[in-house]
């Protein structure tokens, strides 16, 4: 679903990713874990084309569009990069509009969608993370793990083929990241292809097929969750998993 070869990126000086290359399967859910630093979020956002590679190409479901850094034109880069959801650490709702109207409104300008369809998929979107009730409320009047989960909404109402997750808990207190992390999980049931940074151990383990963990902009260590939180093959991974304990 998603191919990533030899990636690299830098800001000015910062080198931040230095090759890495994965691939994600349909369904596939993998939680990509490290230092604040590591390069989680800058290759998350290289993913779709929020920020641009210096060297590297990336696939999405069999269409690529950009090979060893150089890109296609925009309209295809957003063709391609319109199959992928993309699910912040700060909601980014819009504030003047109700629940309701920030889950349609991206159906009816970007796809088109006719406005009474919208609305019906943003209800069933709502009532499935648990919403209903607030569709006429705005967004500050929730909590902010009611507006990640509207932030969730609005993204599967685009319908996308892959659900990129940036640090989605980061930004909430503690008993409010439950809510937020249910509904993933409840995607990962349906089988949604996911990739999802995080800080969430706990999620990480139980849900992901696969974990990477990152340092230094590289793909230090990856494996099924119980292979790595279980027997750390690195001495980065080591050091980062005890420093999550203390």
């Amino acid at each position: 679903m998603i191919k990533a070869e030899n990636i690299y990126k830098s800001f000015g000086k910062l080198s931040v990713l230095n090759g890495i290359s994965i691939e994600v399967r349909p369904g596939e859910v993998i939680a990509i874990i490290g230092r604040s630093g590591s390069g989680k979020s800058t290759f998350l956002r290289c993913l779709n084309h929020l920020e641009t590679v210096d060297k590297g190409t990336i696939s999405i479901d069999g269409e690529t569009f950009v090979s060893n850094g150089k890109y296609l034109g925009d309209n295809d880069i957003r063709r391609i990069c319109m199959k992928t959801g993309m699910v912040f650490q700060s909601f980014n709702l819009f504030p003047h509009m109700t629940i309701l109207k920030n889950v349609t409104e991206p159906q009816e300008t970007v796809n088109k969608i006719p406005h009474e369809e919208a609305v019906k998929t943003a209800r069933e979107l709502l009532k499935k993370v648990g919403l209903s009730e607030k569709e006429n409320a705005y967004p500050s009047q929730l909590s902010g793990g009611q507006k990640q989960r509207v932030a969730i909404a609005r993204a599967l109402a685009m319908k996308p083929e892959v659900m990129l997750f940036d640090e989605p808990t980061s930004a909430l207190d503690p008993e409010l990241t439950g809510g937020v992390l249910s509904t993933m999980k409840d995607l990962a049931k349906e089988h949604l292809t996911m990739i999802v940074v995080t800080h969430e151990m706990g999620f990480a383990r139980e849900v992901a097929d696969r974990v990477i963990f990152l340092s230094d902009g590289k793909i230090c260590e990856q494996g099924k969750p119980a292979e790595l939180f279980e027997n750390p093959q690195t001495e980065e991974l080591k050091t980062f998993l005890s420093s999550l304990l203390k």
